[in-house]
């Protein structure tokens, strides 16, 4: 039960700092509003440093279900277990995305574009091709697990050392590959907050935008078992 509390908290941590920032960013009457994309990839950054700093002597901070796969894949995490993180995951990433919407209650009212209330929980792409929004959540997912699993030590994940590293790979990989999807590289991260937009009593909102939804989650999902897949070959080369 530790692993599992530390999974869900350390991933609605990561939510709090990122559904923050953007909340923050892009709702009306806000300290922080319209201050840019910048802003954006540093509070999600610094959200996934505090989130694996506190749950990785616990868990080993997945806190991400590509993670938890890829490590599985790779021998470094038992298959029994990966129901459990998930779980874990899915539900601290919902509970995440309700305190994100409690803080920023008054300006969730002060703003009427739905697109802009979604947007504070979930990934959309600017230019909607699925073809291309997979591959690029596919390509970002890989950097991120391919660099996790040089960290991950067996039979865990990450330590707390691996907390600044990490982050700094996911900052990068915002200001770089971020543009054309939001980069989910997470499917719990963008699945557990859609549907707490959907759940959530939110004035003047849209849909939940469920036909993307299945993009951040095969995207990552992909990105992982290829990064896995590289990862065998290259430690076997080795």
């Amino acid at each position: 039960m530790n692993a599992f509390f530390a999974e869900f908290f350390g991933t609605a941590i990561i939510i709090v700092f990122g559904g923050g920032v953007v909340a923050n960013v892009i709702l009306n009457q806000t300290k922080g509003n319209n201050s840019g994309w910048i802003v954006i990839t540093f509070g999600w950054a610094v959200g996934v440093f505090t989130g694996v700093f506190i749950a990785a002597p616990y868990s080993g901070a997945h806190l991400n279900p590509a993670v938890t796969l890829a490590l599985v894949m790779v021998h470094k995490f038992p298959l029994s277990m990966v129901p459990l993180y998930i779980c874990a995951q899915l539900l601290g990433a919902m509970f995440g995305a309700f305190l994100v919407w409690v803080s920023y209650k008054k300006h969730f009212d002060a703003t009427e574009d739905g697109d802009v209330k979604l947007a504070v929980f979930c990934t959309a792409p600017n230019i909607r091709h699925y073809w291309y929004n997979v591959l690029t959540e596919i390509i970002g997912t890989f950097v991120l697990i391919l660099a996790v699993l040089y960290m991950a030590a067996p039979g865990v994940g990450l330590g707390a050392l691996n907390a600044l590293p990490v982050a700094l790979v996911v900052l990068g990989l915002g200001l770089s590959l971020g543009g054309p999807t939001g980069y989910a590289i997470n499917p719990a991260r963008d699945l557990g907050p859609r549907i707490m937009h959907f759940l959530l009593p939110i004035p003047l909102k849209r849909d939940s935008d469920w036909s993307y939804a299945w993009v951040p989650i095969l995207g990552p999902f992909v990105g992982a078992v290829i990064a896995a897949g590289v990862f065998l070959l290259l430690t076997a080369w080795k």
